[in-house]
């Protein structure tokens, strides 16, 4: 089996690098990319001398991936299926690692989720103490998070960076049902703000990617396995560390056109192009805009963590959202737009989850 890894320049990096910048410098987003870039070099000279410049995010670690081995065929002949089902092994390691969500494109080929950064660059409130639980339930911004990071952790930009999260795009280029090529999409998924990309879906062209705290909007634009263009349509998504795995995620498209995606209580303060601003510290939600990213809105709140969303033929949304480990069983929940689902972040650290549990609100 062919595994081909496609590299990235380093234009392509700075590039990049500077747009995180941008976004973090609170830039206008209105002017010109080339025009944002001089006012963000003169920012960083004025600035220098009273607070620095910010830290230039290094290369991730190339990532470790087991080799080839006969395991996921053996996981396999466990699995069972519905009488008239058929299971076979599509791709495994190395051609594919750590997947957490995939989108398969009309042609037929698949765009993974990989991640490498679990405890390496994504943690938990529960690996740390009172000081930063105190720290993080103060967070009202991502900007937030990350200067409590650098307060308590003066090693954080070079320990929370070192490991990626990557998209693989995966074929089977001759049609006999198995992937015989596998290339990195899109990476450099690293910034210390970053938490793990859990959510993939094709529209159009392009492949949208849910990776805290961004909505990113990629593009291969001439044809190589490798996304040129890629776009941030909102930024500001996971203001708090919370719980490991309350990301972002759920990406589908939607009887009325436009793509729905969840997040989990990890909180969001987005400043949005129109002039709106949608905050929430305290609960997971899910979201929808237009395909072309424009009117973004909140269509249901309250969620401890949302997973996957699903549809049914009447147009009803569902998801399925985890339990709080205090008595309470996780749900399969019908989402109602407007509605506000009873949960808050800061319930997880009551012992008995106060009212979540008091008044039933889960039930």
């Amino acid at each position: 089996m062919r595994n081909r890894v496609v590299g990235r320049s380093a234009i392509q990096r700075t590039r990049w690098r500077l747009e995180g910048c941008l976004r973090c410098w609170d830039i206008d987003r209105a002017l010109p990319v080339p025009v944002r870039i001089v006012a963000l070099l003169v920012l960083m000279l004025v600035a220098k001398p009273v607070c620095g410049v910010v830290p230039q995010t290094p290369d991730p670690v190339a990532p470790s991936v087991a080799a080839a081995s006969d395991e996921a065929a053996q996981a396999l002949g466990q699995f069972t299926v519905p009488a008239g089902w058929k299971k076979e092994l599509f791709a495994a390691e190395p051609d594919v690692a750590n997947i957490v969500a995939f989108t398969i494109d009309s042609r037929g080929r698949i765009f993974v989720c990989e991640t490498f950064r679990q405890e390496q660059g994504v943690t938990d409130n529960r690996s740390h103490d009172q000081t930063w639980l105190e720290h993080d339930l103060a967070a009202r911004t991502v900007q937030d998070r990350i200067d409590y990071h650098r307060k308590l952790l003066p090693d954080a930009d070079a320990g929370y960076t070192r490991q990626d999260d990557r998209i693989r795009r995966v074929e089977d280029t001759d049609g006999d049902g198995i992937a015989d090529r596998s290339s990195v999409f899109a990476d450099h998924f690293n910034r210390l703000e970053c938490g793990t990309g859990a959510g993939i879906l094709n529209v159009g062209d392009s492949v949208w990617y849910t990776n805290i705290p961004d909505l990113w909007r990629l593009r291969d634009t001439d044809g190589d396995g490798v996304a040129e263009e890629r776009e941030s349509l909102q930024s500001g998504f996971g203001v708090r560390v919370a719980f490991r795995g309350h990301d972002m995620h759920g990406l589908v498209m939607g009887p009325d056109g436009r793509v729905y995606f969840s997040i989990g209580d990890r909180g969001y303060h987005l400043e949005l192009p129109d002039g709106r601003v949608l905050a929430d510290p305290d609960s997971g939600a899910v979201f929808r805009c237009e395909p072309d990213g424009t009117g973004l809105e909140v269509f249901a709140t309250g969620l401890r963590n949302p997973q996957e969303l699903a549809f049914d033929q009447f147009g009803n949304l569902f998801t399925g959202d985890n339990n709080s480990d205090s008595g309470d069983r996780a749900r399969w929940a019908y989402v109602m737009q407007g509605s506000d689902a009873g949960w808050r972040m800061h319930y997880q650290y009551l012992p008995d989850r106060g009212p979540f549990n008091r008044e039933k609100i889960w039930h």
